[in-house]
């Protein structure tokens, strides 16, 4: 075979290869062949392979039938105020029908995008900024309606149209700014008012409940020191009456004489010549007679019994002196001291209730009653515990009963006699 030969082979053998290239054609998932005989519409290709008719079957469109996103470059809208806003929309499009998509539109991305800056000047022109704003959910919604509506004869379905961003102009975003930071200074301004407010209301009640607590303290305090008061002179008289007692009881035990005052007497004076204020000392005229008997006294130990009775002054009586009984100061202060706890005791518990009765709307109504008949203006009585010890029947019927007494008046109660 010569060379000739051979080409002519080769070139046969290629020109099968390319029919046969042609004649095959495989067809992707989620697209779709649009296949033209003779430059008319034949049928469509379904993903998969496929054998065409070489040089009279054509595939003419490869279509996407996935859903398709869109994003369209900003424009320019009038609102009905007359502001110019920049609005950037995304249009997501399904192809429902291939055939159609394919007819019926030259190009259906760019009518899409047409239709899409119409349809947007048309709604913005009805509303102002505001509205434009805070109604985005609806324009999308007005929008995708008209789209939806227009790309049914192409074989399109829109299915949702966003409004990526709403730019209103430099002017009126720092208006906008302005009036947004105004309103929330003005909402934090409320709020930290509302605070002080409810601070402020809080402090008066705090101050108002601890002015009655201190008042009731000084109530309760003034009370028990008026009792300590009272029991502190009662506990002084005593005293001073038993010491006078214990005295005068020694000096008569002793039977002292006229000799033995004369004596006393004289040992007073210099403590009355004392002093910086005096600036005269009168002798008094009881001197003399102070003075004759202690010389009495003198001349009775000098010369005897009987001179001493010739010069008028008495002798000392015969007798014993006996001494009083002795007193345990100590065991005396341990018990008072026990008897005035146990009476602390019980007059606290006594004023506090009485405080609490007398807080009680009912009951401070029926004092203030009791009160514009009693003598002392309603003042509620106050003894110590002894007297409630002794009678607690007349302190607790003149306490409890919340009638105005006077000290005096509870006292008798207490110890159950008139006065």
């Amino acid at each position: 075979m010569d060379s000739t030969s051979l080409i002519v082979a080769l070139v046969i053998a290629l020109a099968v290869i390319f029919i046969l290239a042609s004649s095959i054609r495989v067809i992707r998932q989620q697209r779709v062949g649009m296949v033209e005989r003779l430059g008319r519409f034949n049928r469509t290709l379904e993903p998969g392979p496929h054998l065409l008719i070489p040089v009279l079957d054509k595939v003419r469109y490869n279509l996407d039938m996935r859903e398709n996103v869109i994003p369209f470059p900003p424009q320019g809208v009038i609102t009905e105020d007359n502001l110019m806003v920049g609005i950037d929309s995304v249009i997501y499009f399904q192809i429902v029908d291939p055939e159609r998509a394919a007819y019926e539109a030259q190009d259906y991305v760019k009518a899409i995008e047409q239709l899409t800056q119409t349809t947007l000047r048309n709604i913005i022109g009805g509303l102002d900024l505001e509205q434009t704003l805070t109604s985005r959910e609806e324009i999308n919604q007005k929008l995708r309606v008209v789209l939806d509506e227009a790309t049914g004869k192409w074989g399109i379905k829109v299915n949702r149209v966003e409004l990526r961003a709403i730019e209103p102009p430099p002017t009126i975003r720092d208006a906008m700014e302005k009036g947004a930071r105004a309103e929330r200074d003005k909402r934090a301004a409320i709020l930290i008012a509302e605070g002080q407010r409810q601070s402020n209301i809080l402090s008066a009640g705090g101050e108002k409940e601890s002015a009655i607590l201190r008042a009731q303290g000084d109530r309760e305090a003034a009370v028990l020191r008026a009792q300590a008061d009272r029991q502190a002179q009662m506990l002084r008289a005593e005293g001073e009456a038993q010491a006078i007692g214990t005295v005068f009881n020694a000096i008569h035990a002793g039977q002292p004489d006229q000799a033995l005052l004369s004596y006393q007497y004289l040992q007073m004076l210099p403590q009355l010549a004392k002093g910086d204020a005096n600036k005269m000392w009168i002798v008094p005229s009881e001197l003399n007679d102070a003075l004759k008997g202690l010389g009495g006294v003198v001349n009775q130990a000098m010369g005897g019994g009987a001179g001493a009775q010739g010069n008028g002054i008495p002798a000392a009586a015969s007798g014993t002196f006996t001494a009083p009984a002795k007193i345990d100061v100590q065991a005396e202060i341990e018990q008072q001291s026990r008897e005035d706890e146990e009476a602390s005791r019980r007059t606290v518990a006594e004023a506090i209730a009485a405080a609490a009765e007398l807080e009680r709307p009912g009951v401070r109504a029926h004092a203030t009653s009791n009160s514009s008949g009693s003598p002392t203006g309603g003042t509620p009585a106050v003894t110590d515990g002894r007297e409630n010890a002794t009678a607690p029947t007349g302190y607790e019927a003149a306490v409890g009963t919340g009638a105005s007494t006077s000290p005096d008046s509870v006292e008798q109660a207490a110890e159950g006699q008139p006065r």
